[in-house]
Parts: structure tokens; sequence; C-alpha cells
């Protein structure tokens, strides 16, 4: 039996990383990352393409050595200074990826037991339906996966992954290869599964409304480094650097200066009282900030007020172009996003709100 090193009792999350550094060649991919994943929590691991994610949860997998740093499960290390490379298999991890990988010549039920050979036999085959009942598989136990589409191949894999009980589900990006309708309904049935067995969770995604969904956290990684963790209410409306907010949708961006700790915008002042004077900022300011009516009173002077350049139906919302008139004289293109049916002409005078919850102002770098 494989012996583990135990760690600090306050280290005994479902998986903890500590200090982790990882290099291909010259390229360090993965730069001194920190994070820990409670028992029962799904943590969703964010970022553009090529940012590190995967290799991070290759390395928590034990697919990729511990090149610097420490991996520890359950509060015991299975890689790092004081621990030889635990394998993958010897970790009890799930794994999913974008591609099913199943065996083609099981069956569906077979493909799901497969892993199960440390229960009794008899136990085998409940467990196995008992996962594929609840991702809605169970009438497809006698199938091959040349006989499934790809979102059922995909419910069988995570069926298959999830039968062993591990004590980490490392997913990546498992819903990527489904289309849109499809993807949806899979995630709400993933999500309802691990959280009826309490499976701690990893999820990879480069999909910011996936991981709002998905995560009771997300970690939101940009070129090797993990910029901000938090519930998705902290990274949506309290996030600590631009790439955050721009991360999770368009943003209209705005420049301007403080002066006696505000800024001023077209759409009124903005308090900016933690910068000093005379700091050159960027006010960004998400389309849903922005509240929209027309004007009681329009103008005699066509476009003189702030007006509406454009006005699009995306189905549940609408997306305005607007140009929006400060009482300096100043304009502005902005987009905003209303919910509904609004449409307004072309020209169409209008008064525009902001509401201060969403818009977020960060000093000027060099």
């Amino acid at each position: 039996m494989t012996s583990t090193t135990p760690v600090t009792p306050q280290s005994a999350q479902a998986l903890s990383l500590q200090g982790i550094e990882h290099r291909f060649g010259a390229n360090r991919v993965v730069k001194g990352i920190d994070l820990e994943i409670a028992p029962g929590e799904v943590m969703c691991l964010l970022g553009p393409s090529g940012c590190g994610k995967t290799t991070l949860l290759r390395i928590a997998a034990g697919l990729e050595p511990v090149q610097q740093g420490r991996v520890a499960l359950d509060g015991h290390e299975v890689a790092g200074p004081n621990r030889a490379h635990l394998p993958p298999e010897k970790r009890s991890v799930g794994l999913a990826f974008q591609e099913s990988a199943l065996f083609p010549h099981l069956s569906v039920l077979e493909n799901v037991t497969f892993g199960l050979k440390h229960l009794a036999r008899r136990e085998r085959i409940p467990r196995a339906m008992e996962l594929l009942t609840q991702l809605g598989m169970a009438d497809y136990a006698e199938r091959y996966p040349h006989m499934l589409s790809g979102g059922q191949q995909q419910r069988v894999a995570l069926a298959r992954a999830l039968a062993p009980s591990p004590r980490l589900m490392l997913l990546d990006e498992p819903f990527s290869s489904l289309d849109a309708r499809l993807r949806d309904r899979i995630r709400d049935d993933t999500l309802h599964v691990l959280k009826t067995l309490g499976t701690a969770t990893l999820l990879v995604t480069h999909d910011p409304e996936e991981a709002m969904f998905m995560a009771d956290r997300i970690a939101l990684m940009r070129d090797g480094r993990i910029l901000q963790v938090g519930t998705p209410f902290e990274l949506y409306c309290l996030p600590t650097d631009p790439f955050v907010v721009t991360f999770f949708g368009e943003v209209n961006e705005l420049s301007g200066v403080v002066k006696g700790g505000e800024v001023a915008t077209p759409m009124g002042m903005v308090k900016a009282d933690w910068l000093e004077d005379e700091t050159p900022v960027r006010v960004m300011i998400r389309p849903e900030a922005l509240s929209v009516r027309q004007r009681a009173r329009a103008g005699v002077e066509p476009h003189r007020h702030s007006h509406v350049i454009m006005a699009k139906l995306l189905g549940r919302s609408s997306l305005l172009h607007l140009c929006a008139h400060g009482s300096d004289g100043e304009e502005a293109h902005l987009h905003a996003r209303v919910p509904g049916v609004y449409l307004p002409a072309p020209g169409e005078e209008v008064d525009i709100a902001l509401d201060h919850s969403q818009v977020f102002i960060f000093p000027c770098r060099d």
C-alpha cells in the first residue's frame, strides 16, 4: 500500500496547489500558482487559450510531474519536495476531457463499470446504473459508443469518471465540442450530479458564462498567473484588474483624470476618491450599466443631446449604439444592453443614466 505524507491540518482541502511552477523548455507556462479547493466545492479555472490552465489541471491529476511546488489531496502530499510523484491511478481523481475517449468495444454499462473492480460484482451494475440514470443515459446502457451522439458519449464519459467516487473530479473543457443548446442541458445535469455526490471539482474552461454557471468560485488566469479568485459575484462586480472586467464581456472604455476625487464622464461624475488627484484613469462601463430612456422634450437642434446611432434586437435583450453628450460638449460612442425589445429610431434623443455598481476605474499603466 502506498503511503502519503501528511501536511498541516489547515491545508486539508480536497486539492491544494502551492507554489506551482512549470516550464516546457524555455517557456514558463505556470508561474507560482497557489490554489485550494474545499471538499464539495466546484472551482472553475478560467482563462484564454494558452494561459496555463490545462497544464495546471494535468499537474493536479499527476499527468505532468511537479517541477516546483507541491500538490496535496485531502491533506496528503502526492507530489512535491517531501513526496515522490504519485501516479494518476493512485490519486483517486476522476478525469473527463473534451473528447469522451470511451472504449469502443464495450457497451455503455461496461464502460461505466470498467473502473469499479474494487467493488463486489453485485455492487458494480447498481452503481453504474445510478449514475447513468442521473445523467439521463439509463435507457442506453446496452448500446455501444458509436451508436451515441456526441452529447450522449460525453454523459457516459462523465458517469465513468464519477463511478469510482473520486476524491476530486477534474474536467478539461468537457462541454466545448457540443452545440449550445445541448451544452446548456449537459452542464446543468453535470452540476446537479456533482452537487448531489458532493464531489470536489476543478473545471477548466475559457467560457466566462460557463464558469459563472458552474462554479462556487472562479480562478481567472492570464499568462501563467492567477489574477483573481472569488465567487462569480466577486469577479463580475468587484474586479481587481482591467483584464478581469474585459474577460467577462464587452465593456465601454473611456479615459479621464481624477479631480477632487471624481472623474468626469459624458453621463456625469464618477467617484474615484481612493486615487490621487491628476491620476490618469481608465473608466470601464458594462453595457448593462447604461439605463436609456427617451427624452421628455426633444431638442430643436439635431444631435445636441445624447442620441441613438443604431439599435439591434438580440432576442432577450436589445443592443443600442449611443452617442453620449456631456455637459462640457464631450462625446463618447457607447453600447448599452437593455432587456427585452427596445428599438428607438436612429437619431432619437435619449437620456442616459449610470448604474455606478457596474462602473470600474483603474489607474492607467505605463
